[in-house]
């Protein structure tokens, strides 16, 4: 059985830094999503980069692990996926984060994970893996990508794709 990827969707942020990246009218064509982002904020100090579905911030549990190189680390942040750089790291450097949706279609409730690698050429890189529940029944039709701290915007060159997943 072969698994193809097929862009559904990208989104370039132009030079106005914006509030969050959205995808919406996902087809239901696919089993699976992935998301892929590379993105900067112009905050600082780093921020933390959540996902929703269907405009909802309601009913998110997640656990992620972090580790910098010397310590490690685990907690919780609701529809956190990652962080990125912000205006204190070194310019010109993003984030980069790979999230799998599996099951997008189904009405049970929706488990994802991400994968996410903060780094800004200097002293401290981050790696987070994040297992995360959606615990609603709904097909998802729609992402938004946002920052968690308030005021902050993705700035200029930041990107988000969205891939259909088959199985052919």
């Amino acid at each position: 059985m072969a698994t193809t990827y097929t862009l559904i969707s990208s989104v370039t942020v132009g030079a106005t830094a914006v509030a969050s990246m959205e995808f919406t009218s996902i087809p239901a064509t696919y089993t699976d999503l992935k998301v892929v982002i590379s993105a900067r904020n112009n905050g600082s100090p780093p921020g933390n980069i959540l996902m929703g579905f269907n405009s909802s911030t309601a009913n998110f549990t997640n656990k992620f692990i972090q580790g910098d190189g010397a310590t490690v680390a685990s907690s919780t942040v609701a529809q956190m996926i990652g962080d990125m750089d912000g205006s204190g790291e070194t310019a010109n450097t993003f984030n980069n984060i790979e999230v799998y949706i599996p099951n997008y279609r189904s009405s049970n409730f929706k488990s994802f994970s991400s994968d996410s690698v903060n780094e800004n050429n200097a002293t401290t890189a981050y790696q987070q893996f994040t297992a995360n529940l959606w615990s609603d029944t709904s097909a998802i039709t729609s992402i938004q990508i946002t920052n968690r701290t308030g005021g902050r915007n993705f700035v200029q060159y930041s990107t988000a794709y969205l891939y259909g997943i088959s199985n052919a």
